[in-house]
């Protein structure tokens, strides 16, 4: 078996941030990684290391597999939260996912807030001091500050790294890591690169990781993320909301991610219930409607007192529903 990996500098950096890595276990397997520049962002190429030593590091913990489905479950389950717009209740959901998998200790469970308009630490009522949005950017003030800030015998690297763990906050039955964003203009090529090197190298340590998604499908399909294994689009009972759902769902279909379930949960229906013109929209576009979720007045309140939205009591509409609606994933 030969290797032969190639990359060009580009034509902004003096220095080339791509970074290649491969790891050969046997003669019929080898894992070879190739991460891009980040965007040309200052450090692209720390962060691009450390993607690729991470994933490979993950790879390196287990031993030669067997047959493809047990390449298959040394995966995580990975279930993602989204929605083809804002404003749908996506994240209270996704919150409620949270609750219910802990507890049916199901866990561990990694709660990744990849919305850059991140809250759902506010939905599972969790302090978080920094994001990988405000860690990188402490980073790029570091490298520029006239005094030393990086300990002294200390990489970029390793010093990324140790910051970069600070990122996760532990709660009793599941950690919780929120991408956030960087400061000033510019696309969030880099913090997405951080994303995913920061997953891939939690994933070994849980079984479920639970992802609220921002809307639209960009993390999945630039591959921020790992296998998906389950989809939930989430949408209020607007025809529009639906429409846009469903262009989400075709997108899927296209990009072939592979996920095993993909359903639909129709979010604050009055009364519980759909309006046909809604109904004729999700028949149009074919898609599997898991669930409708009551409109209830309860998580408004919540919501207006500054309360968790995951601490609704159980009895509420919204609660029973949505656990009707996990108790049949195929989790």
């Amino acid at each position: 078996m030969e290797i032969v990996a190639q990359t060009d500098i580009g034509n902004v950096r003096e220095v080339n941030q791509d970074y290649v890595l491969y790891h050969k276990k046997n003669e019929h397997e080898c894992l070879a990684v190739l991460c891009d520049g980040m965007g040309g962002h200052n450090a692209g190429e720390i962060a691009s290391s450390l993607a690729c030593q991470d994933i490979i590091k993950f790879y390196q913990l287990h031993d030669e597999f067997k047959s493809e489905e047990e390449i298959q479950t040394w995966m995580s389950e990975v279930i993602v939260i989204t929605s083809g717009k804002g404003g749908v209740g996506k994240t209270t959901i996704c919150g409620m996912l949270i609750e219910y998998l802990c507890e049916k200790k199901q866990g561990p469970v990694l709660a990744v807030d990849a919305d850059a308009n991140s809250n759902l630490n506010e939905v599972l009522g969790v302090e978080v001091e920094e994001t990988l949005g405000d860690i990188r950017e402490d980073i790029a003030r570091a490298e520029m500050a006239s005094q030393q800030v990086i300990p002294t015998g200390m990489t970029k690297a390793d010093y990324a790294e140790m910051r970069f763990s600070d990122a996760l906050t532990e709660a009793d039955d599941y950690d919780l890591l929120v991408m956030g964003r960087t400061q000033g203009k510019g696309c969030y090529c880099f913090v997405n690169g951080l994303l995913t090197s920061q997953v891939s190298k939690y994933a070994k340590n849980y079984r479920y990781i639970v992802v609220d998604n921002e809307a639209g499908l960009e993390h999945l399909s630039r591959g921020v993320l790992p296998q998906v294994d389950t989809i939930l689009l989430v949408s209020d009972c607007s025809r529009r909301g639906v429409q846009a759902a469903g262009r989400l769902s075709e997108m899927i279909v296209d990009l072939k991610l592979g996920a095993k379930e993909v359903g639909l949960i129709i979010n604050r229906a009055p009364n519980g219930e759909l309006n046909p013109g809604v109904q004729a929209e999700i028949d149009k576009y074919g898609m599997k409607l898991i669930g409708v979720v009551p409109h209830d007045d309860t998580v408004y309140q919540y919501d207006a007192e500054g309360k968790p939205s995951v601490t609704v009591p159980k009895d509420s509409p919204v609660k029973q529903a949505v656990r009707k609606i996990f108790d049949q994933l195929t989790l």
